[in-house]
């Protein structure tokens, strides 16, 4: 039997920390950023998805 699980990542701005929530289910974890580690956690992720879309372009024969 294959499960399904349902992943939602929900973005607020707080006072002075981004909260980042990210729901696994009917699990959930919750992360808060000040605005220096977002903006580096967005610099990471873009690194990743280029890289991602790069690997993804080159074929394996």
């Amino acid at each position: 039997m294959v499960q399904e699980i349902d992943r939602k990542i929900e973005l607020e701005i707080e006072r002075n920390r981004i909260r980042v929530t990210i729901f696994h289910g009917e699990d959930e974890q919750v992360i808060k950023l000040n605005l220096e580690e977002a903006r580096e956690l967005a610099q990471e992720l873009e690194k990743a998805i280029e890289d991602y879309s790069k690997r993804k372009q080159i074929r394996i024969d």
